[in-house]
C-alpha cells in the first residue's frame, strides 16, 4: 500500500439506519489494521424516512474528524446520491459501498493492491451472491449483455463495492441510473478498468429498493450510455447512418413502385406502401440535417472535453548548443 495515500468512502443511505453504526465500526476497524490515517466516511442520506440521518448525526459527533454526513432534500435516486458524495470526497482513492452490509469492508485492501497494479478502476465481483433467484438471474443476463455491448470484461456491473481513483470521478458526471455504467464510461476515456472478487452476505436488515423496473430503466440508460460513449464527438455519424437508412428504404420503396407504374401493374397513388416511402425519404432527410447541426454543435463544444482526455502533461525546455 502507497504511503501516505487518503482514501474516501462515499456510502448512499436509504432507511438503513440499523446497519449505519456497524458499517462505520468495520470500516474504521479496517483502516486501523491497514495503518491508513487519511481517511473519511461520506454518508448520503439519499430521502431517509427512518432515523438514518440521526444515527449519522452521532457517528458524526463521535468520530468529528472521520464521519461526514450530506442529508439530501429528498429521494433523488443512487446515482445523485453518489455524486453528491463525489463532490465533498477529498481522498485520492474513493471507495463506494452499500450502507445494507451485504459487502465487507474487509476487502478493501484487495481493491487497494489491484490500482497499486496500474488500474484506475476497480470493481467488485460477487462470484457467490447470496440473493434470491429473482434478482441474480436477470442480473446475469443483463450482466452478460451489457458486457457483449459495451466491450468491457466485467461480471457484476450493479455491485456497489468500487474503488476509483479521484481523477476517475472527476471526469464524469452522474444523473439518472448511470451509477452502473461508471465502469463503461471510465474505459471509454482511456482509464483502466479492473475486477476483483468479494464475498457477500445475506441481507440481515431491511429491504432491497430495487425491483424488476430496474433492469428496464438500466437497459435504457445502456442505451444512453452507448450513446455518449460511441457517438459524443461525432454525432452526425449515428443521425447520419440512422437517416440513410431510411433514406436508402424509401428511395427503394419509391423506385419499386414507380417500376410497377411504368409496367402498367396498377395504380400506386392509393398503396399505403407509397406514403411510407415518402415518409422515409423526409425523415432520411431530417435526420441526417439534425446530424450536421449537431456536429456545428459539438465543434464548438468539443474544446471543453479537452481536460478529460488529457493523462499526462511533459513539458521539457530543450537546450541546444
Amino acid at each position: 500500500m502507497s504511503p501516505g495515500i487518503s482514501i474516501s468512502f462515499v456510502i448512499p443511505v436509504c432507511n438503513e439506519e440499523a446497519t449505519i453504526a456497524t458499517l462505520s465500526e468495520k470500516i474504521r476497524g479496517v483502516m486501523f489494521q491497514e495503518r491508513v490515517s487519511k481517511y473519511e466516511i461520506i454518508f448520503v442520506d439519499d430521502g431517509s424516512v427512518d432515523h438514518s440521518w440521526f444515527h449519522i448525526k452521532d457517528l458524526i459527533h463521535q468520530y468529528p474528524t472521520q464521519i461526514k454526513g450530506i442529508k439530501l432534500r429528498r429521494n433523488f435516486g443512487k446515482s445523485a446520491a453518489l455524486f453528491a458524495g463525489f463532490k465533498k470526497a477529498k481522498g485520492s482513492v474513493i471507495f463506494t459501498i452499500d450502507a445494507d452490509l451485504q459487502d465487507d469492508p474487509s476487502e478493501v485492501p484487495k481493491f487497494l493492491n489491484k490500482l497499486e497494479q496500474g488500474f484506475d478502476l476497480v470493481s467488485g465481483w460477487r462470484q457467490n451472491r447470496n440473493d434470491p433467484i429473482s434478482k441474480t438471474l436477470p442480473s446475469q443476463v443483463y450482466n452478460k449483455v451489457t458486457a457483449k455491448i459495451a466491450g468491457i470484461p466485467l461480471h457484476d456491473f450493479n455491485c456497489g463495492f468500487k474503488a476509483y481513483r479521484k481523477e476517475v470521478l472527476d471526469c464524469i458526471k452522474l444523473y439518472g441510473e448511470l451509477h452502473r455504467y461508471i465502469p463503461v464510461l471510465a474505459h471509454s476515456l482511456g482509464f483502466r478498468v479492473g475486477e476483483v472478487g468479494v464475498c457477500h452476505f445475506r441481507r440481515q436488515y431491511g429491504k432491497s429498493k430495487y425491483g424488476w423496473e430496474r433492469y428496464s430503466r438500466g437497459f435504457i440508460d445502456l442505451l444512453t450510455v452507448l450513446v455518449i460513449t460511441r457517438y459524443l464527438y461525432k454525432p452526425g455519424h449515428l443521425f447520419g447512418k440512422i437517416g440513410l437508412f431510411f433514406g436508402l428504404l424509401g428511395s427503394g420503396i419509391i423506385i419499386y413502385l414507380v417500376i410497377l407504374w411504368f409496367l402498367g401493374l396498377g395504380p400506386i397513388g392509393n398503396r399505403p406502401l407509397l406514403f411510407f416511402g415518402i415518409l422515409s425519404t423526409i425523415l432520411s432527410v431530417q435526420l441526417i440535417s439534425l446530424g450536421v447541426l449537431a456536429e456545428l454543435l459539438t465543434r464548438y463544444s468539443h474544446s471543453d472535453c479537452v481536460e478529460q482526455q488529457v493523462a499526462e502533461v511533459v513539458d521539457e525546455n530543450l537546450q541546444y548548443h
